[in-house]
């Protein structure tokens, strides 16, 4: 069946988000400018920890986007009888807005503490602000790729912690995914010889270290949210709201203390604090990219979650699979057209192994060679998502997934999300 136009839009509009999430900051991470103290010495801009908050802002405003969707189709919900809400709310009452169409974006329950977010919050805030640190010492290709890490920690935390059994198919896809890993790495260490930004050799292979290490928080957020968030039909994004709002006041806070413990290698300031917001701002006035890279950093992560969540349930979670993977390959061309690294075939083999790896432990090519060579019915059973940082389909009721108890859900809500 064709594409409808919107489908292509949801389509174009992930692919395109999701790739200027990780472009954005990494932009962002090159630009150089001066700090606050009088030098006038232009330091290359390195604030992870005030882009995290940045991201969970993103997060946040998918909340707004929610209520707003909410509130315009509240009447028409309401004369159909299947209003969740407050019907006699003053705002359902005076709301300007009243779109008479169905949508799935609403679809759950509204009956759940939110704090049952924070903990998976914590999660993302650790995986995000070590992802970002990682970023400012490797290229964003190789971070890209290597995100892929979180689908191998996953399942095997899936299999310890929620009791799932992995058949042969998907003990395949992780070695293939790791040998991918493991050629991503080598090229790294052995080809890429030019040092990231201020950062040395050493440094850069520290980062894709400091990558896993955020990816494994990442696994954790997906088996938590699994176990404890999976049973409810909250709306994804809802969830994804939520966790923002309690990611952005959690690290909010922690920016406080931050200022106050002096990291001698630190780039964020003339006094080397963990995080120097004054700093960050005087480097922001100094140099107008930085903070049109933030801003495109804030947007792009809104955006990329409102169209991942739109194709999983106007197309399928398949479709976003092989989405992820395309902008991993747009990330990858623009820094190579950009000059932002050097091409190196062996990470053509690494990031071809990555795909083949996800596709075979996502059914993606046993449900390709069904439609296109057997030609069978399709089921409307839809394919596990590869996991990235922004996808949330893990919100949805455990009675809409699949009953295959074999199979390890490995759906986490982004974002670096990058």
């Amino acid at each position: 069946m064709a594409f409808t136009p919107y489908q292509l839009f949801l389509a174009g509009l992930m692919l395109i988000t999701g790739s200027i999430n990780t472009l954005s900051t990494k932009w962002a991470d090159r630009q150089t400018s001066h700090f606050c103290d009088g030098s006038g010495t232009n330091i290359t801009y390195e604030h992870p920890f005030l882009q995290a908050v940045g991201m969970f802002l993103g997060e946040f405003l998918c909340l707004l986007v929610f209520k707003f969707v909410w509130y315009s189709t509240a009447r028409y919900r309401i004369e159909r009888m299947v209003y969740k809400g407050d019907a006699s709310s003053p705002i359902v009452r005076c709301w300007p807005i009243n779109v008479q169409k169905d949508t799935r974006l609403v679809d759950g329950e509204q009956t759940f503490n939110p704090f049952i977010f924070w903990i998976a919050s914590i999660c993302d805030m650790l995986s995000t602000c070590l992802s970002y640190i990682a970023l400012n010492y490797t290229s964003a290709s190789s971070f890209q790729m290597l995100r892929g890490s979180v689908m191998v920690f996953t399942a095997i935390l899936s299999v310890l912690f929620l009791r799932k059994k992995l058949t042969w198919k998907h003990w395949l896809g992780i070695l293939t995914v790791v040998i991918g890993l493991t050629i991503v790495g080598v090229s790294d260490i052995i080809f890429s010889k030019h040092p990231e930004g201020s950062h040395t050799n050493t440094e850069k292979i520290a980062g894709d270290a400091l990558i896993l290490v955020g990816m494994l928080f990442t696994s954790f957020q997906v088996v938590y949210e699994e176990r404890f968030i999976g049973k409810y039909n909250i709306p994804p994004l809802q969830a994804v709201g939520w966790e923002g709002i309690f990611g952005f006041c959690t690290l909010g806070l922690l920016l406080i203390p931050f200022y106050f413990i002096i990291v001698p290698t630190s780039n964020t300031g003339p006094d080397h604090r963990l995080e120097d917001i004054s700093s960050a701002f005087c480097q922001m006035r100094g140099n107008w990219i930085i903070i049109l890279a933030t801003i495109g950093n804030i947007l792009s992560i809104a955006f990329f979650n409102f169209a991942g969540i739109s194709v999983t349930k106007e197309l399928s979670s398949t479709t976003r699979m092989v989405l992820d993977s395309g902008r991993t390959l747009i990330i990858w061309i623009v820094s190579l057209a950009l000059k932002w690294q050097s091409f190196y075939l062996l990470q053509v083999l690494g990031f071809i192994m990555l795909v083949i790896g996800m596709g075979i432990y996502n059914g993606v090519w046993e449900h390709l060679f069904r439609r296109f060579v057997t030609r069978p019915p399709i089921s409307s059973e839809r394919s596990q998502l590869l996991p990235s940082h922004d996808d949330v389909t893990v919100y949805e009721s455990t009675e809409n997934r699949s009953r295959d108890t074999n199979v390890p859900v490995v759906s986490i809500s982004d974002n670096i999300n990058t």
